[in-house]
């Protein structure tokens, strides 16, 4: 039998891998004094659609919402004649 010779190929995945956990805790030292960073942007964003959904999807920053709400799925309807 020949020998592959796929040493390369193996020696950039391992590359690969390492930089990617690199990156990893590159993130995890940015973020890491914040625990709760993605419940503070999840809060964030529910805070943001809720006024909006109190000022019926008027406000310009709510014209991203707009395609999601009017059927069944989101129990929301709106009249999309009063938007601007």
């Amino acid at each position: 039998m020949k020998d592959p010779h796929n040493h390369a190929k193996v020696g950039y995945s391992m590359i690969v891998v390492s930089a990617s956990l690199a990156a990893i805790a590159l993130i995890g030292l940015a973020i890491g004094g914040d625990v709760l960073f993605a419940d503070n942007i999840a809060r964030d964003n529910t805070a943001e659609f809720n006024e909006c959904k109190n000022d019926d999807f008027k406000a310009d920053e709510c014209i991203k919402y707009r395609d999601r709400i009017n059927n069944e799925a989101s129990g929301i309807f709106v009249d999309p004649s009063t938007w601007k």
